[in-house]
């Protein structure tokens, strides 16, 4: 196997740290909340061995990577940024972007805000969706008024870090079940009682899902006992400036051939199905929508070896 090498990267007046494997054609894979570049541990080793330089980045605020204090300096503006100057550092004019969750939107809106340096994207879990109407999270407030939805909890700062600090290890291991194709519908992420917590009705479950390790969750913990939940939350605080900030993603579209790949049993998609149809009206060369069934939210981590296939394949057809 591929031996994945780790570094610290200046970019965008950050230290990063960036988890690479491989040489070739550039591949950055931008990972979401609560997650880290570990999210990508099984793709790093079978992109470099398709002959690719697989680079996966602890984004702002998360791992090793710098989390400054200010709010702001989580917005998409920011972010985005992040990442155009990883390429730069890396001596590198284009890349492919992937990602996965709040990465999705991340490798969606670096295509379109930097068109001469992706020359494709990869979507998981989260499906393109241009700027909308309204502020985002103003619009949540309206529509979850009297329920509990994660996005508007995550609007206080310091709650919900009380809450998910208090003992990172269950919480990782709570949310990451929830969000799985293996959990029961229980109470999660949206309908819960309004002041309820995000792990309020959780399950807890007595044994790990097949894809994820004691090794892994452990991992997962000790990252976020040192780092701390405070800048990745800082990400949904920002949906509002994003959509103050950049009025030019209002209609955008993406032109440069374009992959999504999503489970089955992934909440995001299943809470707003019409995201799909969204996306392919607004991607003018999307090569493949690839459904994994049974897969939850954890695209890659659920299934690993069905996502670096269809991967490989969309990178091998560029």
């Amino acid at each position: 196997m591929t031996d994945i090498t780790h570094r610290t990267i200046k970019t965008n007046g950050i230290n990063m740290h960036i988890a690479e494997a491989g040489e070739g054609p550039l591949v950055l894979l931008i990972h979401g909340w609560p997650e880290s570049w570990y999210s990508w541990r099984h793709q790093l080793p079978a992109l470099a061995a398709a002959g690719y330089h697989a680079v996966a980045p602890d984004v702002r605020g998360y791992g090793s990577t710098d989390a400054p204090q200010p709010i702001e300096a989580y917005s998409m503006k920011q972010m985005t940024a992040d990442y155009a100057g990883l390429l730069a550092a890396l001596g590198e004019q284009t890349a492919v972007i992937a990602g996965h969750d709040w990465g999705a939107p991340m490798a969606w809106n670096s295509a379109v805000l930097y068109p001469d340096r992706y020359r494709a994207v990869a979507g998981l879990s989260v499906p393109y969706s241009p700027r909308p109407a309204a502020p985002p999270v103003q619009t949540m407030r309206q529509i979850f008024k009297d329920t509990f939805f994660y996005i508007v909890y995550f609007q206080d700062p310091g709650i919900a870090e009380a809450e998910l600090e208090a003992d990172t290890r269950r919480s990782m291991r709570l949310i990451l079940y929830a969000a799985s194709g293996d959990a029961p519908i229980a109470p999660g992420f949206a309908g819960k009682p309004k002041g309820s917590g995000l792990l309020d009705g959780m399950t807890d479950p007595a044994e790990l899902p097949r894809w994820l390790t004691e090794e892994d969750l452990d991992y997962f913990a000790s990252e976020f006992k040192r780092a701390g939940f405070r800048g990745g939350i800082n990400r949904y605080r920002n949906m509002d400036r994003d959509w103050e900030e950049l009025p030019q993603l209002a209609g955008a579209r993406v032109t440069q051939p374009a992959l999504f790949i999503y489970g089955s049993k992934d909440g995001v998609v299943a809470m707003n199905p019409a995201s799909i149809e969204t996306m392919k009206q607004h991607c003018d060369d999307l090569r493949n929508i690839v459904t994994l069934p049974g897969a939850g939210h954890w695209t890659q981590q659920e299934r690993p070896d069905e996502t670096n296939a269809a991967l490989i394949e969309f990178l091998k057809g560029l």
